[in-house]
Formats: C-alpha cells, sequence, structure tokens
C-alpha cells in the first residue's frame, strides 16, 4: 500500500538577496499547507526573520532545528546552515549570496540521499550567481549526486498544457551542436520516456521531436536532423518508444499540435523555455528528471526588480510543492504496480493498441491522427 503519511520536503533559500524566502514565508503563512508537507528549510533563521519583517509578513510557527530527522509536523523546520553574520543586500547578486546558496543546497541533496526528506524544492537563483561559477546549474549537481543513468539529468518543464524537456540547459548556441549526438540524444529520449511514466504516470507516452534547425532541416543533406535525430527517432521506435519528429518549433507551438503529445523534446534552453513561459506564465513549474531522487522549482528566477516589496506571486513556487508530492506519490505507486509482473507487461506495452499515422500538409508540417 501506498504511504499516506504526510511527506517531509526540504527547501533551499535560493538567493537570499531575491524572492526566495518571500516565497517560503508567503506560502507557509496559510497553515493548510502543512496538510500536504512538513517544510524543512535550509537557511538561516536570522534571515528568515529579516525578510519577514521587512516584508511586513504575520509570525510564523517556525522552530530551529540541527537535523532533519527532528522536523515536527504543523511548523516551519529551519536548519541553519548558514553563518548568521551573512548581510542580506536586496535587489542584489553578492558573493556572499552565491556561498549562502551553494551551501543551502549542499546540506539539503546531503539529507535527500540519506532519505532524511522525501523530495527537494528550490528557491530561485539569479543568473549572475550562476554565471560566474559560484553557484552550480541545479541539473548538473543534481545530476552529479542523485543521478541513476550515469549522471545524467535533464529539466522538464510542467505546466497544465504540456510538458518540455531541455535536451541542453543555459548553455552557448555555439556549445548546443554537442549536445546532439546520437548518444546523447538517445539516451536523453529514454530518460524522458521513463520519467512520462514513472513520474507522471502515462502509460505509453507521445513524445515530439524539436528540430534544431528551420523547416526541420529540410533540403539540407548534412543537417543534424539528417544526421542524428531522424536516425534517433527511428532506432527509439525499435526499442518501444513513440517518439516522432523532427518537427519545427513554429509547427509545434503555433497550430496546437503539442496538445497531441505528452512531451515535448527541445534541442536548446531558449527553444523550449521561451515557447514554455509564453504559453504558461507565472504557472509552470521546473522539474529534474533522471534523479533517484524528487526535485521541483519555480520556473522563474530571483525577480530582482520585485525584491522586498511583497508584489512576489507564489503560484509557480505553490505548483512545485504540489508536484513535488505528486512525482514522489507516483513513483511508489509506478514502483509498486511494476513489481507485478502482470502489471509491468501493462506498464511496458501500453493499455491497448494505438496507432498514430503522420502525413505532411502543403505547408510542410506535420499532422498527427491518433487512434488509441
Amino acid at each position: 500500500m501506498m504511504d499516506e503519511q504526510i511527506l517531509k520536503i526540504g527547501f533551499t533559500h535560493g538567493d537570499i538577496n531575491g524572492i526566495g524566502y518571500e516565497l517560503i514565508l508567503k506560502s507557509f503563512s496559510d497553515v493548510r499547507l502543512m496538510e500536504l508537507c512538513t517544510p524543512v528549510v535550509y537557511g538561516s533563521s536570522k534571515i528568515a526573520a529579516y525578510h519577514r519583517k521587512t516584508l511586513e509578513i504575520p509570525l510564523l510557527n517556525m522552530s530551529n532545528i540541527s537535523r532533519a530527522e527532528d522536523a515536527a509536523p504543523n511548523r516551519v523546520n529551519m536548519i541553519n546552515c548558514i553563518s548568521d553574520d551573512v548581510k542580506v543586500e536586496m535587489s542584489r547578486p553578492t558573493d556572499t549570496a552565491a556561498e549562502a546558496a551553494v551551501h543551502s543546497l549542499e546540506a539539503a541533496v546531503n539529507d535527500l540521499r540519506q532519505g532524511l526528506i522525501q523530495a527537494l524544492v528550490t528557491a530561485p537563483v539569479s543568473s549572475h550567481i550562476r554565471g560566474d561559477g559560484m553557484y552550480p546549474l541545479h541539473t548538473e549537481y543534481l545530476g552529479r549526486h542523485l543521478g541513476e543513468a550515469g549522471g545524467k539529468a535533464m529539466t522538464v518543464l510542467v505546466s497544465d498544457a504540456m510538458r518540455v524537456a531541455l535536451l541542453s540547459e543555459c548553455v552557448p548556441m555555439s556549445d548546443v551542436f554537442q549536445h546532439i549526438s546520437m548518444t546523447n540524444v538517445l539516451d536523453k529520449l529514454m530518460l524522458f520516456d521513463r520519467s512520462l511514466r514513472q513520474d507522471f504516470r502515462i502509460v505509453k507516452p507521445r513524445i515530439a521531436v524539436l528540430s534544431l534547425n528551420p523547416k526541420s532541416g529540410r533540403g539540407v543533406k548534412d543537417s543534424e536532423e539528417q544526421a542524428v535525430l531522424i536516425p534517433v527517432i527511428e532506432e527509439a521506435s525499435k526499442r518501444n518508444l513513440m517518439c516522432f519528429g523532427p518537427y519545427s518549433a513554429d509547427t509545434i507551438f503555433g497550430s496546437n499540435l503539442y496538445e497531441k503529445f505528452d512531451g515535448i523534446m527541445a534541442m536548446y534552453y531558449e527553444q523550449g523555455m521561451t515557447a514554455f513561459k509564453t504559453m504558461s506564465p507565472d504557472r509552470g513549474i521546473a522539474y529534474t528528471a533522471g534523479l533517484s531522487a524528487v526535485h521541483t522549482a519555480p520556473v522563474h528566477g530571483a525577480a530582482y526588480d520585485i525584491a522586498g516589496r511583497n508584489a512576489a506571486s507564489i503560484d509557480s513556487f505553490l505548483r512545485a510543492i504540489y508536484a513535488a508530492a505528486d512525482i514522489y506519490r507516483n513513483r511508489i505507486s509506478f514502483r509498486e504496480a511494476t513489481a507485478n509482473p502482470l502489471r509491468k507487461q501493462y506498464f511496458d506495452k501500453g493499455a491497448g493498441d494505438e496507432s498514430v499515422d503522420l502525413t505532411k500538409d502543403d505547408d510542410d508540417s506535420l499532422l498527427i491522427n491518433t487512434n488509441s
């Protein structure tokens, strides 16, 4: 049976000069959220108090603890993992803030690896402190410490409308090409397929693969589509994955074709993120697929422009919390189901016969017709 106890979820405080503490404090001002999880915040009670007073947020039921094992329900549990003399400089990127963010992440991941918390939600950091090399990218860091498939991990953007996986993260366009290899694309497609089954309980996921070049590289003999993506999609099909494409991004997002798929694989950050944020403003989350544990985050940044003004929306942060709990329970349910050989066959082969027919229209876009 699935364990229905209240989950213990860890929270990093993110950039202490941004809106991280605002998100945490405002979210748990609604005590009903304690019915979903017992929060363990890795940060500083002194900095939390500073933000609470600055934002004029009412007092919360908060306790300082030294170990995650001591976290009590119906209160915000704070593990102090940074020095009390850390200075907050609202709306500014600083080395001190970067170091505080790193300490928070390291402490939370250490407890997550030991199973002392069931899931992790990270508050946002700014692109400034990510870019200077002091703060590790979440996906890379978590993949290194919690990755299941040789350390590979992948960001998946999730909303009610779509799930978009990013083949490459925040890298320069000149570096994107090195990610588009037969091995890497196939590995990421298999990882995405497994995550859709295990974490989102989709029995037979349909995945659309986006092209790198305009018009899906048609007419260009040595394009990445002809050399890598089409052969990879063919190989994935042989392995019982339902992958289609490559599609140009405007075809998928401009004609609502994305609605026909359970997941979309974007080749680079801007290709996936721009469409996602346009179609799911303030309501999407980022999920890290390929980990032995569950990690989610709001899809926005540290929002220096509104830090300290009590103007931040908590919608994406709340959705990240809900998603962390849902995915954790989905994983338990998936393991229980696939432990039964008959149920495992159901998940491996799908709920029934499905066929997908692809045809080209006069505008070179691809139409999908499904019969399930």
